[in-house]
């Protein structure tokens, strides 16, 4: 199954704080130069396309700082503990790289890495880095030590904004992260484990990648070598610009093992500069959850091209909804920009503010439509636990095993509808659904009774693409399967009858 609905093999984890208790071993600090010009990447002796960076680092280094952070009085707890975060889950403190469990501490000293973005003193880091702190310390590359304030942290887009006072400070080049693509050769100037001013090189792997459980943040993934006292850095391309702020590695040791992401810089400073403003960060929500366009997924809602985002859930009461937008819709444009991927209409809700009225361009049944919406604050999210029940079951004869849902069930899963999968094999399997996921609409048709799927299906031709919209831990996702030729034929059992008690002679 794809999207959000990945089973993960191995786990994010952290790699930002403790290396401050390293910071004594590292000296290999590189002389501060000027930030003027963006430079010209150089070949290399030997190679004809891998850059020289001796000139980006001794240009661009003295942008870069060491931030040291002070906890105090907070001992350690289980969640502070686990390192490893599963991507369903929070991914709040993405690179976080805590004392082991049996240290118990008054004071816990991390150690990360931030870049000057002003003359005056403003930082721009990770927002994980500032978390829970007493105290910032900011080093710059030239040895000056500075008390630093935090300005503001934004935990969903993990960007984080320190000020300290100081005047005439050499700024980085902010370039344009847009403009990135695979291949890309991009280095990153940190202090990972304490060692001041070390220098890792890699290319980009990948651009826009969405992690689910992380937010919608359009990632660039590299494999430039990041380890705690990583978080916050830098990521330049061969021109000595700025284009990310490194964020997460993916890992199953603790260490780097080839996968780093950071989040562009576009959307750093757009977050940084509200922060500037206001401490906080003021974000457009429409009440509505999307997911990429695939070729099958397009087949089955008769697109010609798989392009747009696809509606998979609706808020009740939310802007969206007030809209007119509706499950199984598929977001062409956003205010006359055409919508290509999912990111593209990711990145027009994130330049807009609440109360901002846009015009969305929609694909609904086979025909063109528009719908009007006003973005709102978005609210804080209520969680619930889902009490079992006994309910109706049918096997479908796609390898799945299905079972009603309660009314109950329905508020606590804010879902309006929905079967849950007892049981997944064959094909359903095979795309990747599994016990436990409620299968919430057929195509643009929410499900509510077997008997209406069974009616449902039956109707489709043999060999024919459907999209069954899947929930799983409260996030939603199409899935294309196809159906079986020739479909078989459907029955529905007995209703599931809940054990009689005898007492025994």
């Amino acid at each position: 199954m794809t999207g959000y609905l990945v089973q993960p093999i191995q786990r994010f984890i952290a790699a930002s704080a403790c290396a401050g208790l390293l910071a004594l071993l590292g000296a290999c600090a590189v002389g501060p130069a000027s930030a003027a010009a963006p430079l010209q990447a150089e070949p290399a002796s030997g190679s004809s396309s891998a850059p020289a960076f001796s000139s980006l680092v001794a240009s661009r280094s003295a942008s870069v700082v060491d931030i040291s952070t002070l906890r105090i009085g907070r001992d350690q707890s289980p969640e502070d503990i686990d390192l490893e975060i599963a991507p369903e889950h929070d991914f709040a403190d993405r690179l976080a790289y805590p004392l082991p469990a049996s240290v118990r501490v008054s004071q816990i000293r991390d150690l990360a890495s931030g870049v000057i973005i002003s003359s005056d003193g403003l930082i721009l880091t990770s927002a994980h880095v500032l978390a829970n702190i007493d105290e910032a310390q900011v080093r710059l590359d030239d040895g000056r030590r500075f008390a630093a304030r935090v300005v503001g942290a934004d935990k969903r887009t993990d960007v984080g904004l320190l000020k300290i006072d100081a005047a005439g400070l050499p700024v980085a080049v902010v370039g344009d992260s847009s403009r990135l693509a695979p291949g890309d050769w991009v280095a990153a100037i940190s202090a990972p484990f304490g060692f001041h001013g070390s220098v890792t090189a890699g290319v980009v792997s990948a651009v826009d990648r969405l992690m689910g459980g992380a937010g919608s943040v359009p990632y660039i993934q590299t494999d430039v070598a990041i380890n705690p006292g990583s978080s916050g850095s830098p990521l330049f391309d061969s021109r000595g610009e700025v284009v990310g702020i490194n964020s997460m590695i993916y890992s199953g040791s603790g260490g780097y093992m080839g996968l780093s992401f950071a989040v562009p810089i576009n959307l750093a400073m757009r977050i940084a500069t509200q922060l500037r403003v206001g401490g906080t960060v003021r974000r457009a929500h429409l009440g509505a959850e999307f997911q990429e366009m695939t070729p099958a997924l397009a087949q089955s809602f008769a697109l010609s091209a798989p392009a747009g985002a696809l509606v998979v859930h609706v808020d009740a009461g939310g802007p969206a909804q007030a809209a007119g937008l509706v499950l199984g819709d598929v977001v062409t444009a956003f205010d006359g920009i055409p919508v290509a991927r999912l990111t593209d209409l990711l990145q027009q809700i994130g330049d807009r503010v609440p109360g901002d009225r846009s015009r969305m361009e929609v694909w609904r049944r086979g025909a063109q439509r528009t719908v009007w919406v006003t973005p709102s604050q978005p609210q804080p999210a209520k969680t619930a636990q889902l009490a079992p029940d006994l309910t109706p079951e049918w096997n479908d004869g796609l390898g799945l095993v299905l079972g009603e849902v309660s009314a109950t069930q329905k508020a606590l899963l804010r879902i309006d509808g929905g079967l849950l999968v007892r049981e997944a094999a064959g094909l359903a399997r095979s795309e990747g659904i599994r016990a436990g996921d409620f299968i919430v609409a057929l195509n643009d048709v929410l499900l509510n009774r077997v008997d209406q799927f069974r009616q449902d299906l039956s109707r489709m031709p043999a060999g024919k693409t459907v999209a069954l919209l899947v929930m799983r831990d409260k996030r939603v996702a199409y899935v294309a399967v196809r159906l079986p030729d020739p479909v078989p034929s459907y029955t529905t059992p007995p209703l599931l009858q809940p054990p009689n008690p005898k007492r025994t002679p």
